[in-house]
């Protein structure tokens, strides 16, 4: 067997066929790509962890809202970014993906919902995130806007609109700040801690695991996003400075971590687990030099990055909550 054989290329139409509520759900669910959903619920959940080890208490109503805006806008976000580098042309002429991790949900090109469905659909995910925002809203009050109106404006423009964050080479950072800072920090403040340098330090380990996500997902679409203008830091960059700078994040995340426990605001043990998650990061560093031609590795490199990603969060909540109880 191949290596362009030993994962699929493209979701199977087949599969979603079907008039049914159930099968309409199914499409829906599936084109919004939810294997990255972690990405924006686990900060959530480690922002609810600082807040209450900050209070001492946490509330499950708010935590639920916070939740559902969060994931809402992430799956959004994923939508619309189909359907502007369907727009743009990226998508339909990427032959190096590596599905489902790179080059979108495919469901645009392989027909499972047109573009104008698509775009139907994350509109659909603004209005729900929106809802759950103005709860939030009345529970909490007006700064509740101010986070909805960023996290929302940063998914959007990412890949649609006149400004395009992710052609200019922003599209790194402005998922950092969209799934890092502001969930982190937005969450935690709902629980009613206060928003201090200490709890925007402890995002950004969070906001680092999640642009590494990014960045490492668009190295096999290097060659179809360079030739629509989609000039992403892989672009700019090629494989090597890429690995490079990859890996130096994730030196940067444990460092950071390291400063917490010196500073107090993490058990003294804390660094333990992001210092471990450097071997993982120094072997997916490797992998991206490799790039899409060893198609397998670069699979294994990207999904050790949404395992360092989840790791690293969960042990992040884990050390605030043993802050507080202990």
């Amino acid at each position: 067997m191949s290596q362009h054989t030993i994962r699929p290329l493209n979701p199977v139409p087949e599969e979603f066929a079907g008039n049914s509520f159930k099968q309409a759900f199914r499409r829906a669910f599936h084109a919004t790509r939810p294997k990255f959903f972690p990405a924006s619920m686990l900060p959530v959940v480690v922002g609810t962890a600082w807040g209450a080890y900050a209070t001492g208490q946490f509330s499950p109503y708010v935590f639920a809202l916070a939740l559902l805006a969060t994931v809402c806008v992430h799956a959004a976000s994923n939508v619309l970014n189909d359907v502007g580098d369907d727009a743009i042309g990226t998508d339909p002429r990427n032959n190096e993906r590596i599905y489902p991790y790179t080059g979108g949900s495919r469901f645009i090109q392989t027909g499972i919902l047109s573009q104008q469905r698509m775009a139907r659909l994350g509109i659909t995910l603004i209005v729900i995130a929106a809802l759950a925002g103005l709860a939030l809203l009345a529970e909490r009050g007006p700064m509740v806007i101010t986070f909805g109106v960023l996290g929302i404006a940063l998914g959007v423009f990412y890949s649609l609109g006149p400004v395009k964050l992710s052609s200019l080479g922003l599209g790194e950072t402005a998922v950092a700040i969209a799934f890092g800072v502001l969930p982190v920090t937005g969450a935690a403040w709902l629980q009613g801690a206060s928003i201090d340098a200490a709890l925007i330090l402890y995002s950004v380990p969070v906001s680092i695991w999640v642009a590494a996500i990014l960045l490492i997902n668009e190295v096999p679409d290097i060659k179809a996003d360079g030739a629509c203008g989609k000039n992403t830091l892989p672009v700019r960059l090629g494989l090597n400075a890429t690995a490079n700078l990859y890996f130096s994040i994730h030196v940067v995340a444990a460092a950071i971590v390291v400063l917490l426990a010196i500073q107090g605001h993490l058990p003294i043990l804390a660094p333990l687990v992001p210092l471990g998650l450097l071997v993982l990061a120094w072997k997916a560093a490797t992998g991206i030099r490799g790039g899409v031609e060893q198609r397998e590795v670069m699979a294994k490199s990207i999904e050790a990055t949404l395992g360092i990603h989840t790791l690293g969060c969960i042990w992040l909540a884990v050390c605030a909550l043993f802050a507080l109880w202990f």
